[in-house]
C-alpha cells in the first residue's frame, strides 16, 4: 500500500510563555516531541514567520513548522512556507487541539471544515481544505461561551497525561502514514486504546 506523499507538518498554536502549557497549543506539543525523537533542532524563519525544523522519517525528509503568527493567522505562515516550497495541500498535515474530541484521543483525517477553530479558519482561507489534520483532543468545557477560556488555559493533571499518551500513540502512526498511506495510519490511531469522542455535552 502507497504511503502518503507528506512533505510538511505544521503545529498550530500561540507563541509566548504565557500560551507553551494551554490547550491550544497541542500542536505545537506534537511537533515539539516529533523534533526531539528526531534529533532535529528549531530555527527561527522571519520569511516564514515560523519556527522550521526538518526531520527524517522513513526515509522521508519533512519540514515541520510552528507558525509564529498568532492562532487566528496561521494561514498566513502556513500559505508563505507550502508557497515558497511548491507544497501542495494533500502534502500537508496540521496538528490541532480539538474541542469536540476528548483527552487522549486523537484522530486523522483530510479535509473537512474548521469547527470553530480559528487556526483551521484561517489555514483553510489561504490554501482551501485539502490539506491532512491531525486532531488531538482537549475536551470541551460544557458550553461554548466558555470555549475561549478553556482552550487558553492549562488542562488539568489528569488531562495532560491523557493528551501525552495520546501524542506518544500519534509519532509513530506518522510512521505509518508515510509507510503504508492514511487508511493503515487511521487504525493504528483509531484503536480500542483511544478514548474515544466527549459525550455530548460534556
Amino acid at each position: 500500500m502507497a504511503g502518503l506523499p507528506l512533505k510538511l507538518v505544521v503545529g498550530l498554536g500561540n507563541p509566548g510563555r504565557e500560551y507553551a502549557l494551554t490547550r491550544h497549543n497541542a500542536g505545537w506539543w506534537f511537533v515539539d516531541a516529533l523534533a526531539r525523537a528526531a534529533g532535529s533542532s528549531w530555527h527561527h524563519s522571519v520569511r516564514h514567520q515560523s519556527e522550521l525544523a526538518r526531520v527524517r522519517i522513513e526515509d522521508t525528509e519533512v519540514s515541520l513548522a510552528k507558525p509564529l503568527t498568532f492562532m487566528n493567522r496561521s494561514g498566513t505562515a502556513v500559505a508563505s512556507i507550502a508557497g515558497f516550497y511548491r507544497i501542495e495541500p494533500q502534502e500537508i498535515l496540521i496538528v490541532h487541539d480539538d474541542i469536540d474530541l476528548s483527552p487522549g484521543t486523537v484522530r486523522l483525517k483530510q479535509g473537512g471544515g474548521h469547527g470553530g477553530h480559528n487556526g483551521l479558519r484561517d489555514v483553510i482561507a489561504e490554501l482551501g481544505a485539502e490539506f491532512w489534520r491531525l486532531r488531538i483532543g482537549i475536551g470541551h468545557p460544557g458550553h461554548r461561551d466558555l470555549v475561549l477560556d478553556a482552550v487558553l488555559e492549562r488542562p488539568t493533571r489528569e488531562e495532560q497525561v491523557l493528551i501525552e499518551e495520546a501524542l506518544e500513540r500519534a509519532l509513530p502512526a506518522l510512521s505509518v502514514l508515510l509507510r503504508e498511506g492514511a487508511q493503515q495510519a487511521m487504525q493504528a490511531l483509531h484503536s480500542r486504546h483511544d478514548a474515544g469522542p466527549a459525550p455530548p455535552g460534556s
